[in-house]
């Protein structure tokens, strides 16, 4: 499947006809297209087995691809060094991967004094990154892997493929590890560390909730590691392109749809007219359709009023709902 259509510009990262073929004959990745565009978050997602922690690895060639190129920013770098490859890329797994008898702040030193940076410039770079993180540095810099919790663990990964600002982040099941509201509140720090930082990610994950939540595009594996779709979240969930796709995304891929369309002001009506026993609480803009409908159902009122900060723009209802569902495809 021909995945390259992505945005203008030369993509960051490029797969063209990538795969992998085993000695033994196993085809893990059939030949993958795949372009990333610089400052986009993309979710690799499949079933076990599907070949997407193989397509991860493989851009920074810790698995060596059988077949094709891999450009970066416009380079091939299918004959590079690999070990000079992966320093210009951050690599965060899932099991963190940190140092047990190292101090965090030494953790986090690593790559900055591998690159040559003095202790000092090294040690204020790793503190400014638990810092972003959300680690508080003088609480947490002289404390030892197993003083943490897995969430505070994964924080420190981050930060540490942060250290030498590199413009690739690849990450592998990088949330898999932790509790279920620990997982949201890390997706949602990341993605705000993604907003700030603007680091070009692709992440592997089995979780379509996850893979939707999180990406700007999705790419969908399938048994024998073929793409069998990349598309936004948007498209994925009301156009799955065959019936593997369908039924990856699940029965609730309409429900899901409402979490990844965002709320618009040409989605509204006008406030006028409207009296305050038909009003129930107030949302914002900023709002996906997914929190509006349930500030709907849980006033149980026909409409409901949104502001933009402190202004009110108008009120949505659900003939609005529907008509942002149906614009989300345009």
């Amino acid at each position: 499947m021909d995945a390259t259509a992505s945005g203008p510009g030369e993509p960051m990262i490029r797969l063209s006809g990538v795969g992998k073929t085993y000695d033994d004959g196993t085809v893990a990745v059939q030949e993958v297209d795949l372009d990333v565009a610089a400052g986009e978050m993309v979710c690799l997602v499949g079933p076990s087995g599907c070949g997407k922690s193989t397509t991860l690895k493989m851009i920074n060639r810790l698995i060596e691809p059988t077949t094709g190129r891999i450009f970066l920013d416009g380079q091939d770098v299918t004959d590079a060094d690999p070990v000079e490859l992966r320093r210009g890329i951050g690599y965060v797994i899932q099991q963190v991967g940190l140092f047990p008898h190292q101090r965090i702040i030494n953790n986090v030193m690593t790559v900055p004094l591998l690159y040559g940076e003095s202790k000092a410039t090294a040690r204020e770079r790793a503190r400014e990154l638990l810092d972003t993180v959300g680690l508080d540095p003088d609480q947490y810099a002289d404390r030892y892997p197993h003083q943490l919790s897995g969430g505070q663990r994964q924080r420190v990964g981050v930060a540490r493929a942060l250290a030498a600002n590199p413009p690739v982040l690849l990450m592998d099941e990088p949330f898999g590890a932790v509790d279920p509201v620990v997982r949201t509140r890390l997706q949602d720090e990341f993605m705000r560390l993604q907003r700030d930082l603007g680091k070009t990610v692709v992440l592997v994950t089995h979780d379509i909730d996850e893979a939707v939540r999180m990406g700007n595009r999705v790419a969908i594996f399938a048994a024998g590691g073929r793409l069998a779709q990349y598309a936004t979240p948007t498209e994925l969930l009301a156009r799955p392109a065959d019936d593997f796709v369908a039924d990856f995304v699940g029965s609730t891929r309409g429900l899901r749809r409402l979490a990844v369309t965002p709320l618009r002001e040409e989605h509204l009506e006008p406030l006028d007219g409207v009296t305050g026993g038909a009003l129930g609480s107030a949302i914002d803009l900023d709002s996906s359709l997914e929190e509006a409908l349930a500030a709907l159902l849980r006033d149980d009122k026909p409409m409901i009023g949104v502001k933009d900060g402190a202004r009110f723009v108008g009120v949505l209802t659900p003939a609005g709902v529907h008509r942002a569902l149906r614009e989300s495809l345009r």
